[in-house]
């Protein structure tokens, strides 16, 4: 029911996100040669700093890359799988299960490199594990569709996840060199967050995420003046003993364009917020109201 105005256009979360990983790409490049700052050793992810409480490192180790074919092969990941994840998830979804999977992919990685120092490099950096989350994510809502591996060999994307996985699993079981600098232990943490994403029914905007249900107690308990916005002001006449309608105001003198943006948006983003089921009663019948006047377009 969304309607994209002409004159407005905004990249999408995916995009928005290869941006910054090649622009970050580009930093270190520029700090390799003429800066030479010891700032990459605090954002990338460290036992030792993480230890001693730099918790930001789960998030910014997931913007760093070792090289341009590190840095390539996750923007394709990104620009493939996660533009189609993003439509179905939504934004704040889309980016929430991204970095998740970063995370618990990073602390799977970091508890090995902590076990076995010596089968383990010291630091790790990257978006693989929250790529191969998305991709994970991808898999299992289209576990038919065809992934050209190398732009050649076609391959159903289910099948392709297996391999990964699969490649995954014994290089953490087995870390031996010939598996490549590659953070195994973290691609395999990034998979199976994405996997259990799917698994909880968390790419159902109907779902509710366990921390929603946080904020939302904690929202409520706010002062009531807190939330005056939420409320639509009533204009005072003389009949205001009457009873409130609830029927939504007179549409039919309103262009659908402006009626869209100013009635039934903000309806849409809550919905996409806290589930069709947090919807009153008058909320429901603009939705109806809308529907009808769209109908007769």
């Amino acid at each position: 029911m969304r309607q994209s105005s002409g004159g407005s256009w905004r990249w999408s979360a995916s995009i928005m996100l290869m941006v910054v990983l090649t622009g970050t790409f580009v930093l270190q490049c520029i700090n390799d040669v003429y800066v030479q700052s010891l700032v990459e050793g605090q954002l990338a992810l460290t036992p030792l700093a993480l230890r001693a409480g730099h918790i930001w490192q789960l998030f910014s180790f997931q913007f760093l890359h070792m090289g341009i074919g590190h840095l390539l092969g996750n923007l394709l990941g990104i620009w493939f799988f996660g533009r189609f994840v993003e439509h179905v998830l939504g934004t704040k979804r889309f980016l929430t299960a991204y970095f998740m999977c970063g995370v618990i992919g990073g602390l799977l990685q970091c508890v090995l490199m902590i076990s076995f120092p010596r089968h383990f490099a010291p630091f790790v950096f990257g978006a693989s594990a929250g790529v191969l989350g998305i991709f994970a994510i991808f898999c299992r809502l289209q576990a038919d569709s065809e992934v050209r591996l190398y732009f050649v060999l076609p391959v159903r994307a289910d099948v392709l996840l297996w391999i990964i996985g699969g490649i995954s699993l014994f290089f953490t079981l087995v870390p031996s060199g010939r598996g490549g600098i590659s953070a195994h232990a973290a691609h395999l943490g990034g998979i199976l967050a994405g996997l259990g994403w799917v698994k909880l029914g968390w790419h159902r905007d109907f779902v509710q995420l366990p921390w929603e249900a946080w904020f939302r107690r904690l929202r409520s308990s706010r002062p009531r003046q807190t939330q005056r916005e939420l409320l639509r002001p009533t204009p005072a006449h003389k009949n205001s003993w009457r009873r409130p309608k609830t029927v939504p105001p007179q549409t039919e003198d309103v262009p659908p364009a402006e009626f869209i943006s100013q009635e039934v948006d903000p309806i849409l983003d809550k919905i996409s917020a806290h589930g069709i089921h947090s919807l009153t009663e008058r909320e429901r019948q603009i939705l109806d109201a809308a529907r009808k006047k769209m109908a007769k377009r």
